[in-house]
C-alpha cells in the first residue's frame, strides 16, 4: 500500500507539470513516450521474441503521435512546415510499410515468430500510438485551445471517474458480478455507481468550464456532452475489461512495471484508449462545422 501510495503521488506531480506544460512540445513528448512503453508492454506480454518486430514498433509508436497535429512540435518547429510534412505522405501509406515490413520480419525469423504475435504487433504499433495522439488532435483542433483541452479532461474523467466509482462502489454496494470469468471483483452496482461518479464529476467538470473560459459552451453543446457522459464511460469500463481479457490470454498480472504498485503504462491507461477516441468522435461530428 505504501509504495501506492508513493507512486500514486509521483504520477499526480507528473500530471501537474504536464497540464501546466500542455501548449508545450513536452506535453507532446510525454504522450509519446508513454505511447512507446505502452506498445512495448503489450508486444512483450505476447512473448514476441523477434527483436526488429519489437523495436520497430516500439518506434513507430513513439513517433506517431508527432504527426497527431501541425502545432505538435511548435515552437520548435513551424505549424505550417510541419503541416506540409504531414501531408505529404498520407497516414495509411506508414501502416501499411509497417505491416509489410513486420511480415517480411516474420518470414526472416520463421523459427521464433508466430503470425499472432505479428498481428498483436501491428494493434499495438498502430491502435495505441493513434489512442494517445488524441490527446495531441483534441488541444489542437478547434480555434478555441480552451474546448479542445476540456474534451481532453471530460475523457479522461469518463475513464477514472468511472474505474473509482466503480470500485468504491462495488465495496459498498456490490452483490451482482458484472463479469465474473473476467473479473471477478466487478459489480453491476459498481458500474452503475462509476458511470453515476462520472456524470457528476464531468457536471463539476463543465460549471467550472464555463466560469473559467472565454467562450462558454451553449445549451446544445452541454446537453450532448452530458448525454454522451454514459455511453463513453461505459466503455471505459469495457476498455478495462478488455485490458483484463488481454492480460489472461497473456498469462500476466499487469503490463508492466514503470509504476510500482500500479502495474505498467496500458495498466493506467486502458480505459482511457477507449474514451478518447470516443471523444475525439464526438467532437468531429457535434462540434466541427
Amino acid at each position: 500500500m505504501k509504495q501506492r501510495v508513493i507512486t500514486a503521488a509521483v504520477l499526480l506531480a507528473l500530471l501537474a507539470l504536464v497540464v501546466w506544460q500542455i501548449n508545450t512540445p513536452l506535453f507532446v513528448l510525454v504522450i509519446a513516450v508513454f505511447s512507446a512503453i505502452a506498445a512495448n508492454e503489450i508486444m512483450k506480454c505476447s512473448k514476441l521474441d523477434n527483436k526488429f518486430i519489437l523495436i520497430v514498433g516500439t518506434a513507430f509508436a513513439g513517433v506517431a503521435p508527432l504527426f497527431a497535429s501541425k502545432k505538435a512540435l511548435m515552437p520548435l518547429v513551424d505549424a505550417e512546415l510541419w503541416g506540409a510534412v504531414i501531408k505529404a505522405v498520407p497516414s495509411v501509406a506508414y501502416v501499411i510499410v509497417l505491416v509489410l515490413v513486420f511480415m517480411l520480419a516474420m518470414l526472416k525469423g520463421y523459427s521464433h515468430t508466430r503470425f499472432e504475435q505479428v498481428a498483436i504487433a501491428v494493434f499495438a504499433s498502430v491502435f495505441v500510438p493513434f489512442g494517445f495522439s488524441i490527446f495531441i488532435r483534441l488541444r489542437d483542433m478547434f480555434m478555441n485551445e480552451q474546448f479542445g483541452i476540456y474534451l481532453i479532461f471530460y475523457a479522461l474523467l469518463c475513464a477514472l471517474a468511472t474505474d473509482t466509482g466503480a470500485q468504491l462502489g462495488g465495496m459498498a454496494f456490490g452483490k451482482h458480478k458484472m463479469s465474473p470469468n473476467i473479473s471477478p471483483k466487478k459489480t453491476i452496482e459498481g458500474a452503475a455507481c462509476g458511470i453515476i461518479t462520472s456524470i457528476v464529476l464531468n457536471a463539476v467538470a463543465f460549471l467550472l468550464y464555463n466560469h473559467f473560459a472565454d467562450l462558454k459552451l451553449d445549451t446544445v453543446g452541454t446537453t450532448i456532452l452530458m448525454v454522451c457522459c454514459v455511453p463513453i464511460s461505459f466503455m471505459g469500463m469495457m476498455g478495462d475489461l478488455s485490458a483484463s481479457v488481454l492480460k489472461r490470454n497473456f498469462d500476466v498480472k499487469d503490463f508492466g512495471k514503470i509504476f510500482p504498485g500500479h502495474g505498467g503504462v496500458m495498466d493506467r491507461f486502458d480505459s482511457t484508449l477507449f474514451t478518447l477516441p470516443l471523444t475525439y468522435a464526438l467532437a468531429l461530428i457535434a462540434f466541427t462545422a
